[in-house]
């Protein structure tokens, strides 16, 4: 990864398309954005999304924000327009098995690479969320809450977590035990406590230690004596913070 092209500055306020305006001046374009969904999930995919959005007014989404700051409604409105508006645009699903072969960390860098290979338009640059990615072949920039400051990685953020939701809602139809429509694979007091009910189903990350424990695989938390279990799973810094206030599963590595 690189940095800004030398003399290139963003102002913060320069908005959410103020990163794309500043390379597009000295030149550089495409310009993509990419994004995950799901990293700190126990259960289901590990979904990342690349977007390369037009210059000027028909690159401009409607309501285009971070995908976790969007309601349910508004991600799936800024979905069809980032479809629909997109230079290109990609979309990549990696299986619990392989986030469980690979380890999350891996898995992540090889989903975000994956996304922006598949892109039909070959980017000259690469903007993503938080932390660099090597290996995309071109120069790139690791921008801090990128999905909320740069309009690609936002549309990326809004792939990646509206196809991971419909995933999700899709494997609550065949394991409602969970309540996976709900908090789509991610630590929540009720998911916790149907994890102790029920033990791991077949879509739950088995490298996780909260997954692990309910399967038997790890020892139960000595709880004092007249205290209460807690149903949720200790939270991991490494992993990220989950989204929407729950708790990200530990990874046993």
């Amino acid at each position: 990864m690189s940095d800004l092209p030398r003399g290139s500055t963003v102002r913060r306020d320069a908005g959410l398309y103020g990163y794309e305006r500043a390379l597009r001046r000295h030149g550089i374009e495409p310009i993509a954005g990419v994004d995950e969904a799901g990293r700190g999930a126990c259960a289901g995919p590990l979904v990342a999304g690349a977007a390369i959005l037009p210059a000027g007014k028909a690159g401009v989404v409607p309501g285009l924000a971070d995908s976790k700051l969007l309601t349910e409604k508004a991600r799936e409105r800024c979905y069809e327009q980032v479809v629909r508006r997109a230079v290109a645009w990609s979309v990549v699903v990696i299986s619990h098995e392989e986030c469980d072969a690979l380890g999350m960390h891996v898995a992540n860098i090889e989903a975000l690479r994956r996304a922006v290979a598949l892109l039909d338009v070959p980017p000259a640059y690469v903007l993503t969320d938080g932390f660099p990615v090597d290996g995309l072949g071109v120069p790139g920039l690791a921008v801090w809450k990128g999905d909320r400051v740069a309009a690609c990685i936002s549309a990326a953020s809004v792939l990646a977590k509206v196809t991971r939701d419909r995933i999700m809602r899709e494997l609550d139809v065949a394991w409602p035990a969970y309540d996976f429509k709900t908090h789509k694979g991610y630590i929540t007091d009720v998911h916790a406590a149907a994890l102790t009910a029920h033990g791991p189903s077949p879509v739950h990350r088995m490298r996780f230690v909260n997954v692990r424990r309910a399967a038997g695989l790890e020892p139960a938390l000595a709880v004092p004596p007249g205290a209460a279990p807690s149903p949720v799973a200790l939270p991991s810094e490494a992993l990220g913070q989950a989204e929407d206030g729950a708790h990200a599963g530990r990874e046993q590595g």
